[in-house]
């Protein structure tokens, strides 16, 4: 077996991981100061689809962290993309926040249904016409498919339920374009000049976050804040590289043993 090429790149999940709504993981700011002082590219990933990049970057720095917009890579950004490769019309299940980053993209007699975290959609008479636009032939593309978020109240349906209803109701399967796709981790990677063996990924989520990293041929580290629960190690195969308490803590071993 060849040996680990050299860690190059970390990626970092952010809702759960770095913070939780408003309020940041202890330690987490020093941590990621600490990361920076080190000879790596990071790079922050999301499927957050509550809110547009803009609002997500005031929330982040309004909590005391050093990032920069062109540092995020957004499953919005990835929706957005694909929207314009296809040249489609979206019908648009997404959170009014969430708007900003689909600017200039038609929405008129919509043929293509996109679906992302929208409590405000998820009502019968939105999901029926989601339902029929797919029966006459539109995609389906799924901005991501979490089966839940955490909030500070507890944990939250995710939008992965929803589109799994459309999915079964009319016998097709959805284009899925944040994580754990592989191609998401790679446009997230690209820029960067760092191969996906050179990369580790920190996440809550054992299988979006750390199942579809190591699925791409980076490292994935799991760690028990946001919606972690016990035993998660255990969903993935090949399980993660690393479980650690906190990001503080996962930063502490990236520090001192993979460099």
């Amino acid at each position: 077996m060849s040996a680990r090429r050299a860690l190059k790149a970390v990626l970092v999940d952010l809702n759960g991981t770095l913070h939780v709504e408003d309020s940041a993981i202890p330690g987490a700011q020093e941590a990621l100061r600490r990361l920076r002082s080190a000879p790596l590219t990071v790079r922050f990933v999301t499927n957050t689809t509550k809110e547009s990049k803009r609002d997500l970057l005031e929330r982040l720095t309004g909590l005391g962290f050093d990032i920069a917009e062109q540092e995020i890579f957004t499953s919005l950004t990835a929706a957005r993309n694909l929207l314009e490769q296809q040249q489609v019309r979206p019908l648009l299940l997404v959170d009014e926040k969430a708007l900003p980053d689909f600017a200039g993209i038609g929405t008129d007699n919509p043929n293509a249904v996109v679906v992302g975290l929208a409590p405000e959609h998820f009502h019968y008479e939105m999901m029926n016409r989601a339902f029929r636009l797919i029966l006459e032939g539109a995609p389906l593309i799924a901005i991501h498919k979490a089966r839940y978020f955490k909030k500070k109240d507890g944990l939250c349906l995710g939008p992965g339920p929803f589109v799994a209803g459309l999915e079964y109701a009319t016998d097709t399967k959805a284009t899925v374009v944040g994580k754990p796709e592989k191609t998401f981790f790679l446009e997230a990677l690209r820029g960067t000049g760092c191969a996906p063996e050179e990369a580790v990924m920190i996440g809550d989520d054992c299988r979006d976050d750390v199942g579809g990293a190591q699925q791409a041929g980076m490292r994935g580290i799991l760690v028990r804040t946001g919606k972690y629960r016990p035993a998660d190690e255990n969903k993935i195969n090949p399980a993660p590289y690393l479980t650690c308490e906190n990001f503080p803590e996962a930063v502490e071993h990236i520090l001192k043993q993979m460099l």
